[in-house]
């Protein structure tokens, strides 16, 4: 069999995140960068320099001109979905960043969008892809570990007046639609109910303990779910950590505590201790953003080379925006929605 034609790919939004992107495209056999767009022309120009593409500062010229068969969107959050839509209206495959949208209503449309284009919407949680994440969702599905009763999950980060100075638009209602839930710990929430279930029930509050003076959206969160199970998670996230401490989930079964902390380990109600999966050394300050775009990305060109559906898709990545959402609604009622 001869090799797949590699895909053609143009990337909007050239700021941290990307690189990511931009290393997982590189390594791709089956891909090549032939656009780069930031309406920061000289980050655009360096992608593009630095991979033989071409560069752009305006996201519509760019998908007219180019055409390209996958767009990865790396951009401030409220513009994920106009981006995205525009794309699919053309049949152009998308694999946004999280989270799929700024807002419940942005989110909508662009599911509604996916539902009625020919091209794939896929939606970065990559978190889902790590190997301990993977075997401990493969043995909750298979009963191994017995029935899931309550979980806690926390997310202790750090974060500075000066990250959101450096790009404002993080700390802002109308271009990020929230800030911890939606900008860091969104990927945690996204794992619980991935790995308990649905969410059925939201209790929760979110405030603003260590940034106040630099933000105008919440740095801290706590919330009890109730998932479709019957189980519970309890969940708490701040940025007012000293450090990026390790993401930290433990599960409850009626026959052992499991908990994912990097690595994988079950103690079971009679004492015993096993490692079930070891995680890979940590590389870099940005080592717990997770590992695993990669192996994402190589799943979502598979599938849009194969025509079959990525799994993580629009309706998969509201599930956690509209747990986000109902937060937000309990502690800020008054608040005018994000359209």
């Amino acid at each position: 069999m001869s090799a797949p034609t590699p895909l053609r790919v143009a990337l909007v939004g050239c700021g941290d995140i990307s690189a990511l992107h931009l290393d997982a495209i590189a390594s791709a056999p089956d891909s090549v960068l032939v656009a780069a767009c930031d309406v920061i022309s000289d980050r655009a120009d360096a992608v593009a320099r630095a991979h033989g593409a071409l560069p752009f500062d305006d996201w519509e010229v760019m998908l007219d001109e180019v055409r390209p068969d996958v767009l990865h969107v790396c951009t401030p959050h409220h513009l994920h979905a106009p981006i995205a839509v525009r794309a699919l209206q053309l049949g152009t495959n998308v694999l946004t960043e999280k989270p799929l949208a700024h807002s419940v209503d942005a989110g909508a449309a662009l599911v509604a969008a996916a539902a009625e284009s020919t091209a794939q919407l896929g939606v970065c949680f990559q978190n889902r892809y790590n190997g301990p994440v993977q075997m401990l969702r493969s043995k909750l599905a298979a009963g191994d570990l017995g029935v899931p009763q309550h979980a806690a999950a926390t997310v202790l980060w750090h974060r500075t007046a000066e990250y959101y100075a450096a790009s404002p638009w993080r700390g802002r209602w109308d271009t990020a639609g929230g800030g911890l839930l939606m900008n860091q710990a969104i990927h945690t929430l996204d794992l619980a109910q991935w790995l308990l279930g649905d969410v059925v029930g939201v209790q929760g509050h979110a405030t603003t303990r260590h940034l106040g003076g630099a933000i105008e959206v919440e740095d801290t969160a706590e919330m009890l779910l109730t998932h479709e199970s019957g189980a519970t998670t309890a969940f708490y996230a701040t940025l007012a950590h000293g450090r990026n401490a390790p993401v930290d989930i433990e599960i409850v079964t009626d026959e052992a505590v499991v908990r994912l902390r990097d690595d994988l380990t079950v103690t079971w109600h009679d004492g015993t201790t096993e490692l079930l999966a070891e995680a890979p050394p940590v590389v870099g300050e940005r080592g717990y953003w997770g590992v695993s775009h990669s192996a994402l990305i190589a799943d979502f060109y598979r599938c849009v080379h194969e025509g079959v559906p990525f799994w993580i898709d629009g309706a998969e990545a509201d599930k956690t925006l509209r747990v986000i959402q109902s937060v937000y609604d309990q502690t800020y009622p008054d608040r005018q929605p994000q359209r």
